[in-house]
C-alpha cells in the first residue's frame, strides 16, 4: 500500500510527506510520472507553478489520465487540484483532464489569497468525520469545472466564489491544502487515505 507524491521539482514538500508517513504506509517521492502511477496511491502536491508542472508530466500524461480513470487513487492538493483539469490561464501546458475546466486567476483585489478561508455547501462526508470546517489556502488561481457537480465543497475570496475541493471516483482534489490545515487538516488527509486504502 505505498503512497507516492510526484515531485515537479519546484519546492519542499516535506509538511505533506511527513503527515503522510503518519498514516503508517510507506511514501516515496518520484520525478518520474511514469513510475509514480505505479503505486497504490498518487499525491499531487501543492507546490510550484502550473506550466513547469504540466512539462514534467508531459511525457506521460496520457498514461496518467488512463490510470486515473481506471480508479488508480489520487489527491491533488492546490495546484495538484488544478493539474485535474484541461488547462490554466497561469501558462501553457495541459492538464489530466480527468475534469473538464479551465484554471484562472482568482476575481480579487487581495492575490494570492493566503491564510484561512471558511468551507461552504459541503457535501462531502469526509469533512464533517474530520471535523473540518476552515482551511488554509496560498493560492491565486482556482478551477472553474465544466460540470459544478464534480464540486463537493466551496470557499469565497472577497466576491469570488471558487470549488474548495472536487471529486470523481477514486480522485479527490483540493485547493487548500490540509497538511497546513491543523489538526483537522491532518485528519482529512489519514480519513481519506483509510477509506481509499483500507487494511
Amino acid at each position: 500500500m505505498t503512497i507516492t507524491v510526484f515531485d515537479y521539482g519546484a519546492g519542499n514538500l516535506h509538511s505533506l510527506v511527513k503527515v503522510l508517513e503518519g498514516t503508517g504506509r510507506p511514501v516515496r517521492l518520484e520525478t518520474d510520472l511514469v513510475q509514480a502511477i505505479d503505486t497504490s496511491l498518487l499525491v499531487l502536491p501543492g507546490v510550484g507553478a502550473f506550466s513547469a508542472a504540466a512539462d514534467r508530466m508531459a511525457g506521460a500524461r496520457v498514461h496518467a489520465r488512463d490510470a486515473l480513470r481506471a480508479g488508480l487513487p489520487c489527491l491533488g492538493i492546490c495546484l495538484g487540484m488544478q493539474l485535474l483539469f484541461d488547462a490554466s490561464d497561469e501558462g501553457p501546458g495541459a492538464g489530466l483532464g480527468i475534469l473538464a475546466g479551465r484554471v484562472t486567476r482568482m476575481d480579487a483585489t487581495r492575490v494570492p489569497q493566503i491564510g484561512w478561508n471558511t468551507l461552504d455547501d459541503v457535501t462531502d462526508p469526509l469533512f464533517a468525520r474530520a471535523a473540518l470546517r476552515t482551511a488554509y489556502y496560498a493560492n491565486s488561481f482556482a478551477c472553474r469545472p465544466d460540470h459544478p457537480a464534480t464540486v463537493v465543497a466551496w470557499s469565497t475570496h472577497e466576491s469570488d466564489r471558487f470549488p474548495a475541493a472536487v471529486r470523481t471516483g477514486n480522485t479527490l482534489g483540493v485547493q487548500f491544502h490540509p497538511e497546513k490545515s491543523s489538526a483537522p487538516g491532518v485528519e482529512f488527509i489519514r480519513r481519506f487515505i483509510d477509506d481509499i486504502l483500507p487494511d
